[in-house]
């Protein structure tokens, strides 16, 4: 019994976000940044947006990078901290072709 209160008591103490492994925002609407300030985030690295949504309370970039790759970017919505930056697989694909760079050391 006293071990189960002092776990119970060290889980109390811990941060809301460090007792889950999850990756969800919980951030009041009134604390968001707007959809645009996510936008210029998006310009300024270079990421090609297809669509910006919400999932889980965050906002959740899909679109591709500056090279064509596809990306999938979770950010706070109060802070548009990336908390989450994952490349879309497409294994199905057949390969792209190399561009010749002329360079034939």
């Amino acid at each position: 019994m006293k071990t189960t209160l002092t776990i119970l008591a060290l889980l109390a103490l811990l941060p809301a976000g460090a007792a889950s492994a999850d990756d969800d925002c919980f951030v009041p609407m009134a604390d968001w940044q707007p959809r645009d300030a996510v936008q210029r985030l998006a310009e300024e690295n270079g990421w090609t947006v297809r669509r910006i949504k919400i999932d889980d309370g965050c906002y959740e970039i899909d679109g591709s990078d500056a090279d064509g790759r596809g990306i999938e970017v979770t950010l706070h919505p109060a802070t548009l901290e990336v908390i989450e930056l994952e490349y879309e697989d497409h294994a199905d694909d057949p390969p792209r072709p190399r561009r010749d760079d002329g360079n034939h050391d």
